[in-house]
């Protein structure tokens, strides 16, 4: 059998479980395994980049001991930079090259040379896949290519299962809200409930909800999660520009606060620890009533259903605070509904 169909029959094998719903990590595996069979080496590991640690983590791998992962973590920005320079990296002698660490430890694992190629999600680079042969090699551009194009596989398969799960996470999400709103018409809990489950559902550091007073003009806060008391001191009294457009009703990311002219308090945003943030109106009746914060301790992209998403929980919770404003409401008028009725009844 000629290398070419050895490949072709490997991505057949690998989009056939694509198409049957694998779990992420059965296909991960599998690419890992596929790597080895195919390229015909000793060992392969598919790592996935820890934004927070700036490291990649071993998700999937095949013929490395556990000492060996632990004891070499790989820095993240360093390989990423390379990688995206040259396509992909080669240590020919892996036990000596001065771009590596830890020789010692891949001679005593038995590794001679590495192949290294980039896992890409969207243009962006989320990890590496790495190919480890027991003995000296070169690879040919069609290997080069061979790996890259798993590689891709990889990435493909994990953007499918994050989508998968941030749906269903969004869909408890708002069956959270929604039970939350039915089940409570204290508004200050509802939103403290709304801005804990958006920061462990969307995986975000912080959320605040601040609510526009009407006799004043300022913003006032009624629900946070994540943030310390020193920093929801800053800008109490100031109202700042991503506020007023927010209560224009526009909504902003910003993908670095401690950078982006329109953050007034970039060194406050830095010492919080905050890098991305959106910001986005609270609604009641086509009438903004507030603002809703999100902040992220990474740079991270925030695409467009994820957007709508955020729109739809602030939305939700205007909606919650209308509810429990036209309830109290109703239980003015009744009362005094029943006080007119009582002081008719005296004539009798």
């Amino acid at each position: 059998m000629t290398r070419e169909m050895d490949y072709f029959k490997t991505f057949c094998k690998v989009s056939k479980a694509f198409g049957t719903a694998v779990k992420k990590n059965d296909l991960l595996n599998l690419i890992v395994d596929s790597a080895i069979e195919s390229m015909q080496g000793k060992a392969a590991c598919l790592f996935l980049a820890d934004e927070e640690e700036d490291c990649f983590i071993p998700t999937a791998q095949a013929g490395l001991s556990d000492n060996y992962l632990h004891a070499n973590p790989l820095k993240a920005r360093k390989i990423v930079s390379a990688l995206e320079k040259e396509g992909y990296l080669y240590f020919a002698d892996a036990t000596a090259d001065p771009r590596l660490e830890n020789h010692a430890a891949k001679k005593a694992e038995g590794i001679a040379t590495i192949l290294t190629v980039p896992v890409r999600v969207k243009d962006r680079i989320i990890g590496v896949l790495s190919l480890y042969s027991a003995s000296r090699r070169e690879f040919v551009s069609d290997e080069i290519e061979f790996l890259q194009a798993l590689a891709e596989q990889g990435g493909i398969a994990i953007e499918n299962n994050r989508l998968r799960r941030r749906m269903q996470k969004n869909a408890m999400l708002f069956l959270d809200l929604a039970s939350s709103i039915n089940s409570s018409l204290d508004i200050k809990q509802v939103l403290s409930n709304l801005t804990t489950n958006i920061c462990e559902t969307l995986g975000m550091k912080a959320a605040l909800i601040r609510l526009l007073d009407e006799d004043s003009g300022s913003l006032k806060v009624v629900a946070n999660h994540g943030l310390s008391e020193a920093f929801l001191k800053i800008g109490a009294s100031t109202t700042t520009e991503t506020a007023n457009r927010a209560l224009k009703g526009e909504t902003m990311v910003i993908s670095d606060a401690t950078t982006d002219e329109r953050i007034q308090f970039k060194a406050e945003m830095k010492k919080e620890g905050i890098v991305s943030m959106v910001v986005t109106p609270i609604l009641a009746r086509d009438k903004v009533i507030g603002v809703m914060r999100l902040y992220s301790g990474i740079q991270r992209e925030f695409p467009s259903d994820l957007m709508v998403m955020v729109e739809a929980l602030a939305h939700q919770g205007g909606l919650a605070i209308q509810n429990a404003s036209m309830f109290l409401q109703l239980q003015e008028e009744k009362k005094n509904l029943e006080e007119d009725i009582w002081s008719h009844r005296a004539w009798f």
